[in-house]
């Protein structure tokens, strides 16, 4: 069978699971999907469900693992869960049917509790129609009928475009990896590099370009890898020390935030692994979640060798419970990033940026108060700010930088968000 093209965009205020909604907390009204839906202020996190957490010892991962760990995304600050497809496809040939049956699917999920979808490949859904005319009209249809039916859930493409396909009716679109956006971040001469010899230019002109025809904030959705080819930051090229400036612009940009499992802890790419469900060498992506540092990373109580992927051999492999009980970690730099963002909306998608360097480093000003600095290459820099605040600027995030008047200097891999105020 096939599997399904959709994937849940589950608030953190519900779960489903068959045909329960079990409430984790209390949430806020959610907001109409005009303009002002409430995906503009989330922080998103992604999980591959087989490879996060099993709690009936088969060794694959399962709806109540995910449950039993939502206390970790609680924590965390994630606002809503996006969930690989855990079911098969109703769907069949025939277009006609094809738009009824995806109305029932949606329609069932989102009557239990569910706050939206991820339509994979949202730009070839519809074939042979390659000016896109019928597939924009698929899913102009299916905005209306959500507006009309469901007016809080929200629509989010895989379709790697934001300028094109939010107009068309998505409330959200990715940059990913097929998209020069993306790739001049993470991964072709990636800004993020030791190397220091990438730009963030081209990153923000096509920010700036996808805002202005999107026409209204929150429409940009971020990732830095994902369960296809978007590769972890943890890549092998990348190392450790350079993930947290990563982290420090990702999460102060005004972009929704997409976190792929185990990101904030930063694990890595695993090569090697056998190929499982046609993951197609997509599985070093897939690794099983690092919970702890008991067997199976407290994944799973099966055998080793029932797991649905191997887990990282690495012996000094990060987990959750080491870096949570340590206040330097990633996982706790990642966690006060996220509240601090949401506590002070000049570094939500609504305030503005002002960029003062878009090479290294890379330095902008928030909604007039925060300013942000990344330095991701190897070598110190330094960079003289026009604004005479700088030097009374008090540091709410810091790792190597130094301020001397207007002047900030930033050490390798450094990186500091500094109130102004």
């Amino acid at each position: 069978m096939a599997v399904s093209r959709r994937s849940f965009m589950i608030s953190t205020g519900a779960l489903v699971a068959g045909a329960t909604v079990l409430p984790i907390s209390e949430s806020s009204p959610r907001i109409a999907r005009a303009d002002a839906s409430w995906l503009a202020d989330a922080v998103l996190y992604q999980i591959y469900p087989q490879s996060y957490a099993d709690t009936d010892g088969t060794g694959v991962g399962d709806l109540q693992g995910i449950i039993d760990h939502l206390d970790h995304l609680q924590w965390l600050g994630i606002t809503a869960i996006w969930m690989n497809p855990i079911f098969p496809s109703p769907l069949a040939e025939g277009p006609k049917r094809n738009r009824e049956a995806m109305r029932e699917v949606m329609d069932h999920w989102l009557n239990l509790g569910v706050s939206g979808f991820r339509c994979d490949m949202a730009a070839s859904l519809i074939k042979d129609d390659p000016d896109l005319v019928e597939t924009g009209r698929l899913w102009g249809e299916m905005a209306t009928w959500l507006d009309e039916n469901h007016p809080d859930a929200v629509l989010v493409s895989e379709w790697g475009d934001p300028k094109v396909a939010v107009p068309a009716g998505f409330d959200g679109d990715f940059f990913f990896q097929t998209g020069e956006a993306w790739r001049s971040l993470w991964q072709d001469n990636p800004y993020f590099g030791a190397d220091g010899t990438g730009t963030a230019k081209i990153f923000i002109d096509a920010w700036r370009e996808a805002e202005y025809a999107i026409g209204r904030p929150g429409g940009v959705i971020l990732p830095s890898a994902n369960h296809d080819t978007a590769l972890r930051l943890n890549n092998g090229v990348r190392t450790p020390e350079e993930i947290p400036a990563a982290f420090a612009f990702w999460l102060t940009w005004p972009i929704v935030p997409l976190i792929y499992y185990g990101e904030e802890i930063g694990m890595r790419l695993v090569d090697g692994l056998p190929d499982v469900e046609g993951s197609n060498g997509r599985q070093n992506n897939r690794t099983p979640m690092q919970w702890d540092d008991g067997p199976n990373a407290g994944i799973s109580t099966a055998p080793a060798e029932n797991l649905y992927l191997p887990q990282d051999p690495d012996p000094n492999r990060p987990n959750v419970e080491g870096q949570r009980n340590d206040p330097g970690s990633l996982l706790n730099l990642v966690q006060r990033l996220i509240a601090l963002r949401q506590a002070n909306p000049e570094l939500g998608t609504a305030a503005d940026v002002q960029v003062f360097h878009d090479g290294y480093p890379l330095t902008y000003l928030r909604g007039d108060r925060f300013l942000v600095t990344v330095n991701p290459s190897r070598d110190a820099v330094t960079l003289a700010v026009p604004d005479e605040r700088l030097a009374n600027a008090t540091a709410v995030e810091d790792s190597g930088v130094t301020i001397n008047g207007q002047d900030i200097t930033v050490l390798a891999f450094g990186y500091a968000v500094l109130d102004l105020r």
